[in-house]
């Protein structure tokens, strides 16, 4: 019998987060993404989920976050959620350690009568995607045409998706309603004051994130990295900002808006990497395990899960993996990024 503990890499970094992919489809073709709307075979079933988000909590994970692709595409979101929500409710359970479960969307599905659901399953927080207040800008953003409607239609359905989760009871003042922007140079940096001031108008938590070199299909290069600290002085130079650090093993440095206005945060992978204390670990739809974004390849779990889950075997796996664990890709990049292999899509991964 193989009992909890508290797992650490060889880094001793803890497994502390772990991030579990639904599907890898999105109905949008985001620039920095770049997913190819085409699933993966063999999805896992929900026996096989429950049993990996358990094996993980046993290691010590204690945040969960749902995402896919676009997790709101998988017909399993709320009956998994609600498996969660009573296993959590059961003292001993070791799903009864998770702090909370998480939810990244695009929001374009999100109307009042799926909020609702999510809500009543158990869902704990929803973060939101918007790369820009502009039309156009969103409909480049989100690889959707850039004459028509799509970009309009986009950009009503993710403010309608703010408007109806914070009206099911997902508060912002909570921390339990957020909204993510990639910002991108040449594409998007135009869009960072105005993301900012509708955050501040919505009392939302804007994370304004850094593009990234996930995958191989999005053609980034360093040349298209709007640093933090420049999107940093862009926001001071309008409404000053006081420090609040980032947490241990979160991946945001936030800062309070000096008149009350709520927070702002930076995720900055690529400029101020932090590889020392990350506690995350990520699972695809179909099984495999990924210690880093930037990974080219996992450890497929399924041996440990079909015909059935064999829950032992599965921890050891997972331990003896995350035990082993050296990476800090961000941290390395300028050495890496001309001789990496191909490595694995956003979509994928879960982002």
């Amino acid at each position: 019998m193989v009992s909890s503990e508290l797992v650490t890499d060889r880094r001793q970094r803890p497994l502390q987060v772990l991030r579990l992919s639904l599907t890898a489809r999105c109905n949008l073709a985001c620039s920095y993404c770049q997913p190819d709307h085409r699933e993966v075979s063999g999805l896992l079933s929900q026996s096989q989920r429950l049993a990996l988000i358990e094996a993980c909590c046993r290691l010590g994970v204690r945040s969960l976050r749902l995402t896919g692709g676009e997790p709101l595409l998988s017909d399993q979101l709320e009956p998994l959620l609600e498996a969660i929500r009573l296993r959590r409710q059961q003292p001993g359970d070791p799903l009864s350690q998770l702090e909370e479960v998480a939810l990244t969307s695009n929001g374009l599905l999100l109307d009042q009568a799926r909020a609702e659901r999510l809500r009543r399953a158990g869902l704990d927080r929803i973060t939101l995607s918007l790369d820009g207040l502009d039309a156009g800008v969103v409909a480049a953003m989100a690889g959707l045409p850039e004459v028509g409607e799509a970009g309009s239609r986009a950009l009503a359905a993710v403010r309608e998706a703010i408007v109806v989760a914070r009206e099911v009871g997902f508060d912002p003042r909570l921390g339990a309603l957020k909204l993510n922007s990639v910002i991108q140079r040449g594409r998007n940096e135009d869009q960072l004051l105005p993301l900012a001031a509708f955050a501040r108008d919505q009392g939302l938590e804007l994370r304004l994130i850094e593009f990234m070199d996930v995958g191989h299909r999005n053609g980034w290069s360093g040349d298209q990295v709007m640093p933090a600290a420049e999107m940093l002085r862009q926001l001071q130079a309008v409404w000053p900002l006081e420090p609040l650090g980032r947490p241990a093993g979160g991946t945001a440095r936030r800062w309070r808006y000096r008149d009350g206005a709520g927070v702002v945060a930076m995720i900055a992978s690529v400029s101020e990497p932090f590889c020392s204390d990350c506690n995350r670990a990520r699972i695809t739809a179909d099984g495999q395990l990924f210690t880093c974004l930037f990974a080219s390849t996992g450890l497929n779990l399924r041996p440990w899960l079909q015909p059935h889950p064999d829950a032992e075997s599965l921890v050891v796996a997972l331990r003896d993996h995350w035990s082993a664990r050296i990476d800090r890709y961000s941290e390395e990049r300028s050495l890496q990024v001309q001789t990496d292999p191909e490595r694995a899509d956003m979509a994928y991964l879960g982002g």
